[in-house]
């Protein structure tokens, strides 16, 4: 069986940092990229960061360029997300996804239609 774990959600004030940490098992992602998404209340889940096979291209919002950092340790076959300045607007659920593809090539790093395995989400509150 498939899981993806996020870990390191919580509350902190505007301004603030937060780690979040995602662990795969049952399966190893290493040649897949994966990424993060975000759903807060009352609205549709949006892309935050993604990383492809290696580390070596990354992907980011628009709203989170320059204080988001994503990361993957394949060894461990985990990704993490790095959150510095956090503010208010950025309080929603993040989930950590995988995608599954034959070609890992051919899957849109920001779409979340190429990703085939979802976490079950972490909260992130910011408060102002």
């Amino acid at each position: 069986q498939v899981q993806l774990v996020e870990s390191g959600g919580g509350l902190v004030q505007a301004g603030g940092s937060l780690s979040l940490a995602c662990t795969a098992a049952g399966r190893t992602f290493v040649t897949q990229t994966m990424g993060w998404f975000r759903q807060a209340p009352g609205k549709e889940r949006e892309f935050v960061a993604a990383v492809n096979w290696n580390g070596g291209r990354l992907y980011y919002a628009d709203a989170v360029k320059g204080r988001f950092t994503a990361s993957r340790d394949n060894a461990k076959n985990t990704l993490n997300l790095q959150m510095n300045d956090l503010k208010p607007e950025d309080t929603a659920v993040y989930y950590c996804a995988a995608q599954w593809r034959e070609d890992p090539t051919t899957g849109q790093p920001m779409n979340s239609d190429s990703y085939t395995y979802w976490g079950q989400g972490t909260q992130v509150t910011v408060s102002s």
